[in-house]
């Protein structure tokens, strides 16, 4: 699988690009075999140094870099690399899942930990549907 298509390199170079900005996830990464997930927002102008939100499976995910040559040499136990979840759709900038991921102790896309989340840093979401858990 094709980890980071052109649009995506190109959006997360664009990201890259911008300083001090909270940007949405462009690509989320998963082990297939294993707990590592990885939320990108951002690509370095030398094309290989992701940034955004970093989950090893430890329960400590944690805002860093990452190298994307260094995910597509994974292989784990059955053969299997990292690969891109199609499915994926972002609705919050990376600091309300990297505060979620906190109480959590993992990557999550709960919409009520994501929503609270969103709230205890005070960011204004209102282009979101009603919580659909209400």
């Amino acid at each position: 699988m094709i980890l980071i298509t052109d649009e995506l390199r190109a959006c997360l170079l664009a990201n890259g690009a911008e300083i001090e900005t909270d940007h949405v996830p462009v690509v989320k990464l998963f082990n297939p075999v294993g707990a590592a997930t990885w939320l990108l927002t951002e690509l370095d102008a030398d094309g290989d140094t992701l940034f955004g939100l970093c989950d090893l499976g430890f329960g400590f995910p944690e805002l860093g870099s990452v190298s994307l040559a260094e995910l597509q040499a994974v292989k784990g136990p059955l053969g299997l690399g990292i690969e891109r979840d199609l499915y994926f759709k972002p609705r919050f900038p990376l600091s309300v899942y990297a505060e979620a991921s906190r109480t959590a102790g993992h990557i999550t896309e709960a919409e009520q930990l994501l929503r609270q989340a969103a709230a205890a840093l005070s960011i204004s979401l209102p282009k979101l549907p009603p919580d659909r858990a209400e």
